[in-house]
């Protein structure tokens, strides 16, 4: 009892908020987690949401892609990345290899901002912790952030997008790969700069799967 006392005592003073112990299960840690998401009233978002957008894959997945925020049709639904943006990013995981059921896919926040306007600073205070949980119940190998909007809410900063691609980052010691939203794409109308945009995307694939053991880009 005393050792544990010393471990949850050195987590704490590490600044850590909860602890994952290892052998546990994921799917029933995930069931959990989820119903608490399912109940939260922390922030206003909650009254003007349809449903809940938890997040939905792979209990025990190599990457975990997350976004900024659900939009209507993720919103109608309560599934992530389903709208026409999602539909980009499935091709993009299919193009890798993979498949929606072999990673999983989350947002910053789980309840749609109205408008689709950005999450505001204290609704990602509010809902960032359960990202972070997610992400020690999954333990991922890499993190790909779609968009800048869920990079800064993420890591606390204010990159560009366009500056820090190409970069390798770190979430709680997890390598993390920046970046664009698939809907930065969609909603460009210059064909040269979609194609443009595209091939930087698959660059960043290209360093996510060269972080997979057995994984060729």
């Amino acid at each position: 009892m005393n050792g544990l006392r010393a471990i949850l005592k050195f987590y704490a003073e590490m600044g850590a908020e909860f602890l994952h112990l290892p052998g546990s299960d994921p799917r029933a840690d995930l069931a959990e987690l989820n119903r608490e998401i399912l109940q939260c009233r922390r922030c206003r978002l909650h009254e003007t949401k349809t449903h809940y957008v938890p997040g939905e894959g792979s209990n025990r997945p190599d990457i975990v892609f997350v976004g900024e925020a659900p939009g209507e049709t993720e919103d109608q639904f309560g599934r992530p990345f389903i709208g026409k943006a999602g539909q980009l990013l499935d091709k993009i995981i299919q193009k890798m290899g993979l498949s929606r059921d072999t990673v999983f896919i989350g947002n910053v926040v789980k309840c749609r901002p109205p408008n689709n306007r950005e999450p505001l600073k204290d609704e990602v205070e509010f809902c960032l912790p359960f990202l972070q949980r997610q992400i020690a119940i999954l333990r991922p190998r890499v993190i790909v952030c779609l968009g800048k909007v869920a990079l800064n809410n993420m890591l606390g900063t204010s990159h560009s997008m366009g500056r820090i691609r190409g970069q390798l980052l770190s979430f709680n010691g997890i390598p993390l790969v920046p970046t664009y939203h698939p809907a930065f794409i969609l909603h460009k109308k210059d064909k040269e700069e979609i194609s443009k945009a595209k091939w930087e995307v698959w660059e960043d694939m290209q360093k996510v799967l060269a972080l997979l053991p057995g994984k060729r880009p």
